[in-house]
């Protein structure tokens, strides 16, 4: 038998077989065929890997425009494809140049898939360009784990490695050694204690147009005529549009020559107070009004949440300039070592923690009590009353540290004025920081959860000195209202 006519181990295998055999009674017609294996491996002859080799020199030329003599002294870095080392230099370095893609290279002819080993990149790429592939390969290692990330401060090398297991969402607040805050999990700036579903769903927000459009239609409406929006500028309801000129009642939108003295004058419309009075509200105006007090809820929150991240920045600038070119000066005039100082800093940097977790409470609040339900009463006021003391606290605190360190700084104080300013200011930043931290439980912990245990407290107090507790002012819903009368 010639071995050299069989392609593969499979074909030869069934040829040997089909020799005399034994009938277990199947017809063995011949439109009958045998089912041969799928061969494992294939056997060439010295014609057939010319043949094949042949097809590759042919392939190499056609794709990269070589002779037969250059095409057939190319090198082979994949298992099939040939290609010369300066095609091989620009192909590789004009993917190093284009980013970090050049970690993942496959084979330069376009139908193969083949990756191109690490050392083969190397090898024909310089000395420049393998620093960046060290570069490509550490940034890779880091933004492939989920216990490492990068901080996001701009020129900043340094990477920061979770060391316990958190949720999707659960926030990780990191200080990074530039001095840059951010979440380890949203990669946003740290916005402990609200997580990172509420603070991705406020940022939105704050950049949607959605919110332009409310404020259109809560404070224009259409001209009667033109139906141009138009904003009310002065106090009375006689509008004129600067588009056409048309004049018009701003409360009811009636031609302004059917008002005058009988329908309430300049300042007021007795046809709207009317139909008020019936609810004949037209469905736009309607939308209007709940438009309005939409927009107003909004802005409540988003002007607390932007005057809190305000302060925040101006105390880091205070407390940067105070590092620079306060401390030395300090320290002469007080002849305090800048060592002992460091309860000053401390002051700073707590003012700026609590700027910053009281500016995301007030996202926290926007959402979590948009339903005014009877059912959210109670939370919505033991929320508000320990936001409003942790907010008292921060202010004092923050005027301490900002107004009252000035006289020192001017040499207007005497030493033991610098005795009772430092007892105090450490007094404060100690406080502050039990506020905030229960504020923060409160809401990690969960409001209802809190506020149960909360009351139970009081319970046992009641029922432990029933005479004493009667006569407690200082308990969570008297303070809160006491607030009100304060503010009011």
């Amino acid at each position: 038998m010639d071995y050299d006519s069989y392609d593969s181990a499979s074909e030869l295998a069934y040829s040997e077989g089909s020799g005399d055999t034994e009938d277990y009674g199947f017809d063995g017609g011949a439109d009958e065929q045998p089912r041969a294996r799928q061969a494992e491996y294939v056997v060439l002859s010295e014609d057939q890997l010319r043949e094949r080799q042949q097809e590759l020199t042919e392939t190499t030329q056609a794709v990269l425009g070589l002779d037969a003599g250059s095409a057939a002294h190319v090198l082979r870095f994949c298992d099939c494809h040939y290609f010369c080392q300066a095609c091989w230099e620009g192909y590789v370095s004009n993917a190093i140049s284009e980013g970090p893609a050049a970690l993942n290279l496959r084979c330069p002819l376009p139908d193969c898939k083949a990756a191109v080993p690490r050392t083969v990149v190397r090898r024909v790429s310089s000395d420049q360009e393998q620093q960046k592939l060290d570069q490509y390969e550490l940034r890779s290692y880091v933004e492939d784990s989920k216990r490492l990330t990068w901080c996001p401060a701009p020129n900043c090398q340094h990477a920061v490695e979770c060391m316990k297991d958190i949720g999707a969402d659960e926030p990780l607040d990191v200080l990074c050694k530039c001095g840059s805050s951010f979440c380890f999990t949203c990669k946003e700036e740290a916005h402990r204690p609200v997580d990172c579903v509420t603070v991705g769903m406020w940022l939105r927000k704050n950049s949607a147009e959605s919110e332009n459009a409310n404020w259109i239609l809560a404070n224009t409406k259409p001209c009667p005529k033109c139906k141009r929006p138009i904003e009310k500028n002065q106090g009375c309801m006689h509008m004129v549009c600067s588009q056409c000129r048309s004049e018009f009642c701003w409360l009811c939108l009636g031609n302004w020559a059917d008002h005058g003295e009988r329908t309430g004058g300049y300042y007021s419309c007795n046809r709207y107070e009317n139909a008020k009075k019936k609810g004949d509200y037209d469905e736009e105006q309607q939308k209007r009004e709940n438009a309005k007090h939409a927009l107003e809820r909004y802005m409540h929150y988003y002007q607390r949440w932007a005057e809190n991240d305000k302060a925040r920045l101006q105390a880091l600038e205070t407390l940067d300039k105070f590092m620079n070119t306060k401390l030395e000066v300090l320290s002469e005039i007080t002849a305090t070592p800048t060592s002992q100082l460091k309860f000053v800093t401390d002051a700073w940097y707590q003012v700026v923690d609590c700027r910053r977790m009281l500016k995301w409470t007030y996202a926290f609040g926007y959402y979590r009590f948009a339903d005014d339900s009877a059912t959210n009463k109670p939370q919505q006021e033991f929320f508000e009353f320990n936001q409003g003391q942790a907010e008292y606290y921060l202010e004092k605190l923050h005027g301490e540290v900002e107004k009252q360190l000035e006289p020192f700084l001017n040499n207007k104080k005497t030493s033991e004025d610098w005795k009772k300013y430092r007892e105090t200011l450490i007094g404060l930043t100690d406080v502050t920081h039990s506020h905030f931290d229960k504020l923060v439980q409160e809401l990690e912990k969960g409001l209802d959860g809190m506020l149960e245990q909360y009351r139970g407290i009081e319970q046992v107090e009641e029922e432990v000195q029933p005479a004493a507790q009667a006569k407690q002012t200082n308990s969570w819903t008297s303070k809160r209202n006491r607030q009100k009368g304060e503010s009011g």
